[in-house]
């Protein structure tokens, strides 16, 4: 059984969202919290394996919640799925940067919406393809900040990987774009993952960016 804190500050969506996720019988809402303050406490005490938040609350807001949630060694086992809108966009960074496993816009439909709960308590990232390509916009507009030199430890194929992790291909559509086998593929993730010090898929989308390696042209 999935366990599931909710984290958001309108009651009627909170409602909502437990019925959704609920629903095929592997997914347990154990709480929820109005503010994110609230549900960092709530989340300390049940230690669950995923957190629904919300991004704009009052108190403490979602960004700063993921934040203290991930960095909180007694919580390696929790990951934080972030639900964000359109309107949005220059939080979702910064969410990625505090250790958001995953994002989701709040107009997912409901199956995708508890599959994206399942991948996450699985241990893998995820990123709603909306707001990929609008963290790859948000990008293209600020300049690098990062020092590239965080990079100097890759090999040229390994910075071709994580090229593409930026650019949000799949590890299949990497293995394709670069002939490489789908093992190979994933084995350059995980061995990415290591390297550059990142929870999970998301910073290395992140760290793309921010050092520069990619930066979005007309056709992306």
């Amino acid at each position: 059984m999935i366990t599931v804190v909710l984290v958001d500050d309108q009651e009627l969506l909170r409602a909502g969202l437990r019925t959704l996720v609920e629903r095929d019988g592997d997914i347990r809402v154990v709480a929820d919290a109005a503010s994110g303050r609230q549900g960092v406490a709530r989340v300390r005490e049940l230690h669950p394996d995923v957190v629904l938040m919300d991004v704009r609350m009052p108190d403490l807001d979602g960004i700063s919640a993921t934040r203290q949630i991930v960095s909180d060694p007694a919580l390696a086992g929790t990951a934080v799925l972030v639900l964000t809108t359109f309107d949005e966009d220059e939080h979702v960074f910064a969410a990625i940067r505090a250790g958001a496993a995953g994002f989701l816009l709040k107009d997912v439909a409901p199956d995708e919406l508890r599959q994206a709960v399942r991948t996450v308590a699985a241990g893998e990232a995820l990123l709603d393809p909306g707001v990929t390509r609008r963290v790859m916009l948000a990008a293209a507009a600020a300049p690098p900040v990062a020092d590239g030199a965080a990079l100097a430890g890759l090999t040229e194929r390994e910075r071709d990987v994580l090229r593409e992790i930026g650019r949000g291909l799949s590890n299949q559509e990497i293995a394709q774009t670069l002939y490489l086998s789908p093992a190979t593929a994933r084995t350059y993730v995980s061995r990415l993952l290591s390297k550059l010090h990142a929870r999970d898929r998301s910073q290395l989308v992140v760290l793309a960016y921010e050092t520069g390696l990619v930066r979005p042209g007309p056709s992306d």
